[in-house]
């Protein structure tokens, strides 16, 4: 008899199992003959016939006759009967040698009630079919069924069921079970079919609804590229985006969600609820300049006339300026350091950053970031807020159209935090060369590169700028304007411009040079020159009116008739008088404004010794005063010796103005050494340093403009620490020309000079 190997299939007598032709002569070595014997071994797992052992199979197998011959292929054994397998071989060519023995039914169906049964399940089939196009074919074999057995055997290939379920009907010996069991599992398998094929048919009508809505949107497109060429000026907004962003030249990420936000804004339609936020989010991504901006060619000759014509003075800052631009030529492209431009307002600050970007050939853009306290300022809001817009970095860029454009940063010093974020923290990114190539804005989402940005920040002090923000600039501190620059400025560019905001012709005004340098003198006091500017303007506008009242007329300002012109009264300058009086020394300050003057005042009154510090100094200004006392004592014990019996007071007047530092420490000990000995100090000496316990000078900061206030005070000779003098290069000529400058390395040095030589003492340590 013919042995063939099974697996997962309903095996049950009555049922016929179809084969392919090829799998029979593997099987058995031989061509199906109808009629022929055949058993079915069932196979626990689809195991492959090389690697099948005894233990492979169920112990329970079926015996069956070659029923059906097709010519396409095909055989159907019909099974007959069950089968014990009593003894399982499986030979070295994968055949089997079987011990068998018949294995009986326990009759006891009810027939009449299972013809009933598939009855049922045979209209159920045809009913089913006849939704789909096989079903036609499903019907023609149903007709063929007339027990269980046939209908579970036909269609066991297509049963989710497991093989253990399968084996189970063959292992069942009752027949009424056996019947229950089939009749179960087909049914079972019948619902599912109808679950699979709806499943699937809804699925093919949305896979054909998507299809065809794709060729529509296809179609559309092709029709719309037609209509926009032949009427490019109706082209549609959502067809202009899209044409935008494919030209912008973006980065891949950015063009991804370019391409994500229009497909969402095609889908919402222009009336959606987020039409109008897509639209202005693909507006701005489109009108970036993605495209590296090509270098031009940048002459330093041309560079530096820019620069001379624009602005006076600031030598430093040019120089250091036309250095960057020349390794900026040599590499073609931006590199170099942020610059930090650090000065007193209207030293020029902002408007040489103007300049700069001329000079360049560049775009100019200004960012002032003055109160800001919000890091969606800087980096920009998400959008998922309402009314939420890109950051003012981004927005810069935006309104300027170029990805390299000067770009200053104003007024840096005075960013603060709150519950808002740092934008400080958020600059970090902005500056820094490492990470500004990919800096991405929250607003936008994508990186944008900020490699080619010429970034310049402009602060008053540096005491406000936090330590990580400053270490990724290169402070240029601007000192501040001298008389004589100022009296150029004035001349080349502040006169002319309010004369032509006025409307004044040609010709109609004239300010003399001496009229000038008393305005310069006495009604300014800054080291800038925005004061300055008012008062041209307030000129010009008295003019003004003169010249309306006689058109026939021309106004000439001169010293004697600029009281006239003025709209305030002359500034009550700090100049030094010529009275020495002892206990009074004359120092200097640096302010955010500029230098300045300041004056020491001691007093000794009946008391018990008892010191009084006032005029709002500062804790280390309490300090320096304390330590002057310990000196004075230290070094003239004798005259010192009234202190312990008088109280003493020290001030430093402008007590609305608070004041701190260590520079006046030289000053407040040379006031009290001046005082306990009765020599007076001409206030037309100055002095600034820190001093030690040690009787030392210190070096101090602010040195150029300490010296210009000193200059503009009237002072002629000043005493500095040694230590400063490499910073006199920075001081202009015109001020180191009417000063008498004297550094020293110690407080007895300066006391030496002053005449106070006969009572100083060597100090014993």
């Amino acid at each position: 008899m013919a042995v063939m190997a099974v697996y997962d299939r309903v095996v049950v007598p009555g049922a016929t199992i179809y084969f392919q032709n090829d799998e029979y002569v593997e099987a058995t070595g031989k061509h199906p003959v109808s009629g022929e014997r055949v058993t079915l071994a069932v196979l626990r797992e689809d195991v492959d016939r090389d690697r099948r052992k005894s233990d492979s199979f169920y112990r329970i197998g079926a015996a069956g006759t070659v029923a059906e011959l097709s010519p396409n292929g095909y055989l159907g054994v019909r099974i007959q009967n069950r089968l014990n397998m009593d003894e399982i071989t499986v030979l070295p060519d994968g055949s089997l040698s079987l011990s068998v023995t018949r294995r009986p039914d326990v009759d006891d169906l009810d027939l009449e009630d299972a013809h009933r049964r598939v009855e049922s399940i045979k209209n159920e089939i045809i009913a089913f079919s006849e939704k789909y196009s096989w079903g036609p074919m499903l019907r023609m074999q149903a007709q063929r069924w007339t027990t269980l057995w046939e209908i579970a055997g036909a269609l066991s290939p297509w049963f989710a069921s497991g093989s253990e379920e399968k084996y189970a009907l063959l292992a069942q010996d009752e027949l009424q079970k056996r019947f229950d069991q089939t009749e179960k599992l087909v049914r079972e398998n019948i619902e599912l079919a109808k679950v699979n094929t709806e499943a699937q048919s809804a699925q093919e009508k949305d896979y054909n609804r998507l299809y065809r809505e794709e060729a529509i949107k296809k179609q559309m497109s092709y029709l719309q590229k037609e209509l926009d060429e032949l009427h490019p000026e109706s082209v549609s907004d959502v067809r202009r985006l899209e044409l935008k962003l494919e030209e912008a030249g973006m980065n891949e990420l950015a063009l991804k969600e370019g391409r994500r936000v229009l497909n969402r804004l095609k889908s919402e339609g222009g009336s959606g609820p987020e039409a109008g936020m897509l639209t202005d989010y693909l507006e701005l991504l489109t009108s970036l300049p993605w495209k590296k901006e090509e270098g031009k060619k940048i002459s330093l000759s041309e560079a530096r006339e820019i620069l001379d014509r624009d602005h006076a003075g600031l030598e430093k800052v040019k120089k250091r300026i036309v250095q960057q631009i020349a390794v900026m030529t040599l590499r073609g492209q931006q590199s170099g350091s942020i610059l930090c431009f650090v000065g007193a307002p209207g030293t020029g600050k902002t408007s040489i950053g103007q300049s700069i970007a001329r000079a360049l050939g560049r775009e100019y853009v200004r960012v002032s970031l003055g109160g800001v306290r919000d890091e969606a300022d800087i980096r920009g809001h998400r959008r998922t807020y309402i009314g939420s817009m890109p950051g003012r970095i981004m927005d810069g860029i935006h309104k300027c159209g170029v990805s390299n454009p000067v770009m200053v940063l104003d007024e840096i010093d005075k960013l603060s935090s709150s519950f808002a974020g740092d934008p400080a923290s958020a600059l970090l990114e902005v500056l820094d060369p490492e990470q500004n190539a990919n800096f991405t804005d929250h607003y936008l989402n994508v990186p944008f590169d900020l490699s080619d940005v010429f970034f310049i920040c402009t602060a008053n002090t540096l005491d406000t700028i936090p330590e990580p923000l400053l270490n990724r600039m290169e402070v240029i501190r601007f000192q501040g304007y001298t008389p004589l620059e100022k009296m150029e400025i004035a001349r080349e560019h502040l006169l002319p411009k309010a004369v032509q905001a006025a409307g004044i012709g040609e010709g109609r005004l004239r300010v003399t040079d001496e009229a000038m340098e008393k305005i310069i003198s006495e009604y300014t006091r800054e080291a800038g020159v925005r004061g300055l500017k008012k008062r041209m303007d307030t000129i010009c506008r008295t003019a003004a009116v003169h010249l309306v009242e006689h058109p026939e007329d021309t106004v000439e300002v001169l010293p004697e008739n600029v009281d006239e012109y003025m709209d305030m009264r002359g500034l009550r300058a700090k100049r030094v008088g010529e009275q020495a009086k002892p206990g009074i020394v004359t120092g200097l300050a640096w302010t955010p404004v500029g230098g300045d003057i300041l004056y020491i005042q001691t007093l000794m009154t009946k008391g018990a010794g008892k010191v009084t510090v006032t005029g709002q100094l500062g804790d280390v200004m309490k300090e320096s005063a304390q330590l002057a006392v310990s000196l004075v004592k230290a070094y003239f014990p004798e005259q010192a010796s009234v202190l312990k019996k008088s109280d003493l007071h020290i001030h430093v007047p402008d007590g609305a103005t608070p004041k701190d530092g260590p520079s006046a420490g030289i000053t407040l000990t040379t006031a009290l050494a001046s005082l306990v000995t009765g020599v007076p100090v001409t206030p037309q000496v100055a002095m600034t340093g820190e001093v030690s316990l040690q009787g030392d000078v210190k070096a101090i900061g602010g040195l150029p403009e300490k010296l210009m206030a000193a200059q503009r005070a009237g002072v002629k000779k000043v005493f500095i620490p040694r230590e400063n003098v490499e910073d006199l290069r920075d001081v202009a000529q015109e001020v180191r020309n009417e000063l008498e400058i004297v550094p020293v390395e110690t407080i007895g040095e300066v006391w030496d000079q002053l005449g106070m030589r006969s009572y100083h003492m060597d100090l014993a340590i």
